[in-house]
């Protein structure tokens, strides 16, 4: 007893709910529905069509329209082989980092793996909790950070509670923006993995259909994640959770298919080398689909040869009969159920090839049988033997998850729900080649980057990872917090170091001492880049903001749009990724001669060149002779010299260079 008197309406529609459940929206009365449902029969839906709808999805829109001035800064000391390795750690806000990276990462990318908040009632994440702010103070509150740069939970999250009248609305509103910029980023053969629980899994399959397509689903794979059961369910243990898998385009997606088990093919011929092992198969068969045309006897006439498998020896001796051997399909004449796989025609092949066999069965009768090899099909034709995946999984539950991680730890739990790394590499193994990219924009403890980092130790491969995670704060009382790591972004980048350092200790330990770790030039990439998000290197042109009296001001400030502080080596990053250059393209600074005065950068092998320090017709001279097919600078580098800038322009452009200042 709460001491209130009873509340009329809620005491109504609580009723209301009761009779007609299917008219409550997130809690609210859907009005025409329920006309409709008590006989409205004349009630016209508005614009009634099939269709994912909610509270909020305009906003969503524009949300995702809205640009970013936002870059990436590099932290090389955070990082393992900056200047080499391909691998990338993104430390922000997931929705901002994707608007940063779309022009360089455009269809680049060939899987994405994902495990999103799954909206129990428990989850804190980000979304405007008032559909009516403005979107310029939405991303000013949700900027805020405190005076060492790490997001300040309180004020960055919202906690989404199931009472809340928005509760899947804020889910949906949070995850569209970033599914559509993630799709921009896939390549056409491109597939995407995202995990989720029986909270949301409607409505996300509903969403994924609308951007990504329903025709191009591929599977809802259904994984058991616990393997005791929750022995304190109200009604059912809940044991599954699921991943739903997607394609940029259906018809060019590559999913991989398992190896088939081809234990079965152990015997061996002289063709081994070229059509590998073999076991041996009946010819004849009594499917459902009997075939009088294959139900025939065969006759092999006295001296002919043919290939007899021997039990004991097992192997296959060439024998000549001195009587004709007739066979028939099942071993009896009458049976019209068993016929020939082959023709007579193909049979008679088979002989000359050495692919058909006779063998003794169980009543010592002859019996005609065939090989099937493990490298080559029934007509000798090169074949990989190759199964597809299965979409339930069994053998990925979260407990071992737990102890990959805390054995990287020192058996410490620093994390609360990390996915088993070996089902991170079970879904790199469907859709990834050797050499792709794999993205994770909720990338947590760094599971996706292990995953990686394991399988090309496996298999040689050289797969790249590319992840994204916000220091968000972890709880004070927390282990991980107590022992230093004050973010979730920590965490994971700590994890990939030690991942990468126990790959370098074994190899080394392997008397392989040319690691990666210690040896930067070897093929294996044992390290990775970590850029932060952070504002633009330069001033942002903001019009509304401009007014009679401070007009003059500005317009002297922008004679240099450079911001105060900004890193060479910041600027530098910036101007690659918005001239829509990789951050993993090589870098190079080239130093002109000691009679010249100033450096240049040139980036992906002479493709760009970028000069911030200083121009002069020497520099000019050397970048027209690298043969670039972009040149970048600063616009104050021609500082009261218009007449070299003039000459600069027309140089370039009888150079066939695409020459920009800034």
């Amino acid at each position: 007893m709460n001491g209130e008197s009873l509340h009329i309406i809620e005491n109504q529609l609580e009723k209301l709910k009761q009779l007609f459940p299917e008219v409550f929206t997130e809690g609210k009365v859907d009005w025409e529905k329920l006309q409709t449902t008590v006989g409205k029969n004349n009630i016209e839906f508005h614009n009634e069509r099939y269709v994912l709808n909610w509270a909020g999805k305009s906003d969503a829109f524009r949300l995702l329209h809205l640009p970013t001035t936002a870059t990436l800064k590099p932290v090389p000391k955070e990082s393992i082989n900056f200047q080499t390795t391909e691998n990338i750690f993104f430390e922000g806000e997931n929705l901002e980092v994707l608007k940063v990276i779309q022009k360089s990462y455009f269809g680049k990318v060939q899987c994405i793996i994902i495990d999103p908040p799954y909206n129990t009632g428990n989850d804190s994440f980000i979304y405007p909790d008032s559909f009516k702010e403005k979107k310029d103070n939405y991303l000013k509150r949700v900027g805020d950070m405190d005076v060492e740069g790490k997001i300040l939970k309180e004020s960055f999250f919202r906690k989404n509670s199931k009472e809340s009248g928005h509760y899947h609305s804020n889910w949906l509103s949070m995850m569209y923006p970033r599914l559509f910029l993630a799709k921009n980023l896939m390549s056409d053969e491109g597939v995407i993995f995202v995990h989720i629980d029986d909270n949301e899994v409607h409505n996300l399959r509903l969403m994924m259909n609308e951007i990504f397509g329903e025709e191009n689903f591929i599977a809802e794979f259904i994984r058991r994640q616990n393997l005791a059961g929750k022995q304190d369910a109200q009604f059912i243990s809940i044991e599954q959770d699921y991943i739903l898998c997607y394609a940029k385009d259906f018809n060019k997606a590559k999913i991989n298919k398992k190896l088939a088990d081809v234990d079965h093919y152990h015997l061996s011929d002289e063709y081994e080398y070229e059509r590998g092992k073999f076991y041996l198969r009946r010819m004849d068969d009594d499917g459902m689909n009997y075939s009088e045309r294959l139900d025939f006897p065969f006759v092999l006439p006295k001296g002919k040869d043919i290939l007899v498998y021997h039990d004991k020896k097992k192997n296959c001796e060439r024998t000549k009969f001195d009587i004709d051997i007739i066979l028939h399909p099942g071993g009896d004449p009458n049976d019209k159920t068993y016929n020939w796989r082959w023709s007579t025609e193909k049979i008679h092949w088979g002989i000359q090839n050495d692919v058909i066999v006779l063998k003794r069965n169980q009543k010592n009768d002859w019996q005609l049988n065939f090989k099937s090899y493990s490298k080559v099909n029934n007509q000798l034709q090169p074949i990989e033997r190759a199964n597809p995946y299965n979409s339930i999984l069994m053998d990925f539950p979260n407990n071992i998850a737990h102890k990959g991680f805390k054995e990287l730890f020192d058996n410490k739990k620093y994390f609360d729900y990390p996915k088993p790394v070996e089902l991170i590499k079970h879904l790199i193994s469907i859709g990834a080649r050797q050499n792709d990219i794999i993205l994770d924009f909720f990338a947590g403890s760094g599971t996706t980057a292990q995953a990686v980092l394991e399988l090309n130790n496996e298999d040689g491969g050289n797969r790249k990872f590319i992840l994204v995670q916000l220091p968000e704060r972890c709880s004070e009382e927390s282990e991980a917090y107590k022992n230093g790591y004050k973010t979730i972004a920590e965490i994971s980048k700590e994890r990939i170091r030690r991942v990468i350092n126990k790959t370098a200790s074994e190899e080394y330990n392997n008397h392989n001492p040319k690691s990666a770790l210690q040896n930067p030039g070897s093929e294996k990439d044992l390290g990775f880049k970590v850029f932060q998000l952070a504002p633009s290197n330069f001033k942002i042109w903001r019009g509304s903001e401009i007014t009679e009296e401070n007009i003059a001001q500005q317009l002297e400030e922008f004679t240099n749009p450079v911001r105060e502080g900004s890193e060479k080596e910041n600027i530098l990053y910036e101007l690659m990724l918005k001239a829509g250059y990789l951050l993993t393209d090589k870098v190079e600074l080239h130093t002109p001669t000691p009679s010249q005065v100033g450096n240049y950068y040139s980036v992906n092998n002479g493709g760009l060149i970028i000069a911030l320090e200083v121009m002069n017709q020497n520099i000019i001279d050397n970048i027209i002779a690298a043969k670039p097919k972009k040149v970048i600078t600063l616009d104050k580098l021609f500082t009261d010299n218009d007449q070299l800038k003039t000459n600069t322009v027309l140089q370039m452009r009888d150079a066939g260079i695409d020459f920009r200042t800034i």
